[in-house]
């Protein structure tokens, strides 16, 4: 490379971007007139190459890297800035990953760069020394020809110890049209000028959001680290290749709000407790014993929630950090992983992966399993409890109810509330519409009030709510004193609505105030009230026509043809409103009793389903809370991160709103020791993400506060509401415009890659990897199926890979059925399929920091040989050069303070070969 100069034709293309922001007129800016720099691109990038190498020794050759050092002056010290990765055994080394200079690197043109080459003798022990050294400076670089410099390293003694060659990138595609750079002014206004292709710059506003300035993406991540890249193809051409690694803010932001949401629910059903009223000594000592255990759970979320938010720390939790009490609610060293690719035919790709610790409750700890098994003894210490109760005989105030019986009563209870909410609202609708005289609205309105409220009728028309009716009443103390009364008075107070000689009217019998509870109720009794409130609705609807009728009428100019009870009279204001009061007062009040009884009977019902194992279930309960928010965390960084880079793909919009969006966690946990309990919390935290709906709004303002996702709901259901820009807002479809709620369908798979993995596979059990792996296929080829049904081939994003998705499913159900020790290629193939599906991709381990590294890495290269024709002879290289040079060696320094993989030598030979780190990179660090 160093001994020829190649044609201009063929040179690579070039990064110089605009660079209007925030340099001072000191700066060189490599600026163009009218354009605004991505803040993602550098200002100046270069790629080395060394040629002629003196060796250090007869018996081996050089094993080298080039470290980049600079000063500006007047400053007097070198600041070292970049260094390439180690190729080994060569005198002409290519070095694949370039050295760039962003924003924040504020160089000049007097800027200038020392390149000192370096001759590693032993990896694993970092002993090297230094061969030479060569420096220029940056306006040196850009006044070139061809922007090339060739420099002869010399050593300190000042002999030749060979060569090494500067390329800066520059774009080729419009030379003829422009001016040759010697041409052109050496600066304009104190910045130099250079030539930049305008497509390319249009191109990337269109194609790509930056992290660093996107208002979006701005808001949510933050910390960008980046690495440059440049790997040739099989086509002659260049790749170049952008690695970032971000934080999110929602590492802290998402467990404030998922906290604060446990705490008011749990509140509420501390409330609802005490609402159930007066009960009997042996009940009011259960209900107490149940509101403690709440108390101390509320608690517990209350100190959490004042933690968070005195939490100033980073916008990750380090993985030194992932057994901190104060922070257990975080997920551990969540970061964006991402990888833009452009090549010389204008194309323009970005991939993004989640990198997550294993979701998992590390404080609580692992000696008592994880989630999976302790549900399932929950589950078997429900059972027994069920069957001892009705073993024994039972007593009218303890009913025996089924574990159907018990989910019908938590679905029942918010369905409840919600249409007693809708039912008073249309009521007041329907008094305002009555208020304005407006027949449409009355009309419109009534229909609804109608429909909302034959629901809530039919939800309370069943015979569970009768029983759980009756056994609350004799739970009453009232009841267990007249259990010796040979009778017990007059009918219970009920509302009794007549309609008499065409007239509707409703008033309350029974002796006692409308709050009493008789205590002998039957199911006759439930089902009176019900249909008290039906018939309050047929006498509202009855008034509503009336009403109608003789407006009707006037309008016609005919005389009214029947009568009210009181002689009418001309029309007046409010008379309508007159006319529906006591009717709708009247409804409401029906529904209002229906809707408490019911709700009360509900609460009791679960009361005493959940008495026997309450201790446990709220351990567990806490325990799934803890791992839930940590997965909610990651779904909803990628979900933010794929939205705004698909703004503009319509096909996979389409697919959101239709069949939900596919999230695929990648996990590498071995089912061997604490990290098989891990696999256990996240499993089940994983699968909890199918509770979990996205909707999508316009945001009020674009300020980052403004912009952040909010979560609301509870444990049976939350809801993410991602808050877009306008103007990114009016890209979506009508669809999604509109409010409607997108479904999640999450799917886990793992393959345990490290030396405990092997301990499993000869003398432990993965049984729970591969029932899994074997639920989540299903799920998977499930989501496909869906997609098949409704949507075309041409949703999906493009491929260049040889297998079409049904292949791919296909060689990944052989594989998972195959038993094969570390069978990786279920990792490979589950990635692909995910990425090929739309899908948002989530890699895991116990820290997200050296396996996750390794796996990034490796699906990195994989996806640039697949889909973006890389040369496969320098496969090798690059898998190196990543995992040396790249952002992920970086996150091991941010948690742990060393640049080091927390792996050992003996460690590696029981990883599969494509998992191992190169020398040099690894070593004994904290993990």
């Amino acid at each position: 490379m160093a001994g020829r100069e190649r044609s201009p034709r063929h040179r690579p293309w070039s990064v110089y971007r605009a660079n209007t922001f925030d340099l001072s007129s000191e700066m060189m800016g490599l600026t163009l007139s009218g354009h605004s720099q991505d803040p993602d691109e550098p200002v100046l990038e270069f790629s080395l190459a060394c040629s002629e190498l003196a060796p250090p020794a007869l018996e081996r050759k050089p094993s080298s890297f080039v470290a980049v050092s600079c000063t500006t002056p007047p400053q007097a010290f070198w600041t070292k800035h970049a260094q390439t990765e180690i190729i080994e055994g060569t005198s002409n080394p290519i070095f694949l990953s370039s050295i760039a200079f962003f924003q924040d690197s504020l160089i000049t043109q007097q800027t200038q760069v020392k390149l000192s080459v370096y001759d590693v003798k032993d990896r694993s022990q970092g002993t090297m020394y230094l061969l030479g050294s060569a420096m220029f400076t940056v306006k040196e670089l850009l006044q070139d020809k061809h922007h090339r410099l060739h420099l002869t390293v010399r050593s300190a003694d000042g002999e030749r110890m060979g060569n090494i060659t500067v390329i800066a990138w520059q774009m080729e595609d419009k030379r003829d049209e422009r001016a040759p750079l010697s041409r052109l002014p050496d600066t304009i206004k104190g910045r130099m000028v250079l030539p930049v292709d305008e497509s390319l710059t249009e191109g990337i506003k269109a194609k790509s959001a930056s992290l660093c300035k996107d208002t979006l993406l701005k808001a949510a991540f933050g910390g960008a680290m980046s690495r440059m890249y440049r790997f040739p193809t099989t086509d002659g051409n260049h790749l170049r290749v952008l690695e970032q690694m971000a934080e999110s803010t929602l590492s802290v932001n998402i467990p404030r709000q998922f906290v604060k949401l446990l705490l008011e629910e749990d509140a509420a059903r501390v409330c609802e407790l005490e609402e159930l009223g007066e009960l009997s000594p042996c009940w009011e000592n259960l209900r107490r014993q149940i509101i403690t255990q709440y108390q101390t759970i509320i608690l517990t979320y209350q100190e959490t929630l004042t933690d968070l938010h005195q939490y100033k720390g980073p916008a990750f939790k380090s993985s030194t950090l992932k057994s901190e009490r104060k922070l257990e609610f975080m997920p551990t060293n969540l970061h964006l992983q991402r990888m833009r690719v452009q090549g010389e035919r204008g194309y323009d790709h970005t991939y993004d992966v989640v990198t997550i610790g294993a979701a998992a409750a590390h404080h609580q700890g692992f000696k008592g399993n994880g989630l999976r098994k302790l549900i399932h003894k929950f589950e078997e210490a429900k059972k027994q409890a069920f069957e001892e109760h009705c073993s024994r005989e039972s007593s009218p105030s303890s009913m025996v109810y089924v574990p159907q019986d018990v989910v019908r009563a938590r679905e029942l209870i918010p369905q409840i509330n919600t249409l007693k909410t809708q039912v008073s609202y249309y009521v007041e609708r329907l008094s305002r519409a009555a208020k304005d005289r407006s027949a449409n609205a009355l009309e419109r309105t009534l229909g609804i009030l109608t429909e909302k409220t034959r629901q809530l009728v039919t939800v309370c028309d069943n015979k569970l709510l009768a029983s759980a009716i009756q056994a609350l009443n004799a739970a009453r103390p009232e009841f267990i004193a007249s259990r010796g009364s040979p009778s017990h008075g007059p009918d219970p107070e009920r509302v009794v609505v007549r309609n008499d000689q065409g007239s509707p009217h409703a008033k309350w019998s029974g002796r006692s105030s409308r709050a009493s509870l008789h205590v002998d109720w039957h199911e006759e009794e439930w089902e009176k009230v019900w249909l008290n409130v039906d018939k309050s609705l047929e006498c509202v609807i009855q008034q509503v026509q009336r009403i109608l009728h003789k407006d009707k009428m006037a309008s016609d100019g005919s005389e009214d043809v029947f009568e009210l009870d009181q002689p009418s009279t001309a029309s007046k204001k409010g008379e309508w409103s007159e006319a529906l009061y006591p009717v709708l007062t009247t409804l409401n009040e029906c529904v209002a009793m229906m809707s408490d009884k019911a709700k009360k009977s509900m609460v009791f019902l679960l009361m005493q389903d959940s008495a026997p194992t309450i201790g446990m279930s709220l351990m567990i309960q806490y325990r799934r809370d803890v791992v839930f928010c940590q997965t909610l965390t990651g779904l909803i960084c990628g979900f933010t991160a794929k939205l705004r880079s698909c703004l503009h793909d319509n096909g996979f919009l389409r697919q959101l709103h239709t069949i939900g969006l596919l999230v695929q966690f990648e996990g590498l946990l071995s089912t061997y020791g604490e990290e098989l309990s891990m696999l256990e919390d996240m499993c089940i935290g994983v699968m909890d993400l199918r509770n979990v709906t996205f909707k999508v709004t316009q945001a009020t303002t674009v300020f980052a506060p403004d912009i952040l996702p909010v979560i609301t709901g509870n444990r049976d259901g939350f809801n993410v509401r991602v808050q877009l820009p306008s103007v990114l807002f009016d890209a979506l479809p009508r669809e999604i415009q509109n409010g409607m709620l997108l479904r999640v369908q999450p799917v886990l798979f793992n393959v345990g890659i490290n030396e405990q993995q092997t301990l499993a596979e000869k003398f432990g059990d993965t049984s729970l990897q591969e029932v899994v792996n074997m639920e989540s296929l299903v799920r998977l080829n499930s989501y496909y199926d869906q997609f098949k049904e409704v949507l075309p081939e041409d949703c999906l994003p493009r491929s260049q890979s040889q297998h079409c998705v049904p292949e791919l499913l296909k060689f990944l159900n052989q594989n998972i059925h195959a038993r094969k020790s570390k069978n990786v290629d279920i990792l490979w193939q589950a990635a692909e399929v995910c990425r090929r599906l739309n899908g948002v991709r989530v890699t895991s381990c116990k820290s997200a920091k050296d396996r996750t590294a390794m796996s990034v890495t490796l699906e990195q290269c994989t996806i640039l040989q697949q889909e973006h024709c890389m040369a496969p002879q320098v496969f090798t290289q690059a898998l190196d050069c990543m995992r040396s040079e790249g952002c992920r060696r970086e996150n091991t320094m941010k948690n742990v303070g060393s640049r080091k993989y927390a792996f050992n030598s003996l460690q590696l030979k029981a990883f599969p070969k494509q998992y191992r780190p190169p020398e040099g990179t690894f070593g004994k660090v904290e993990t």
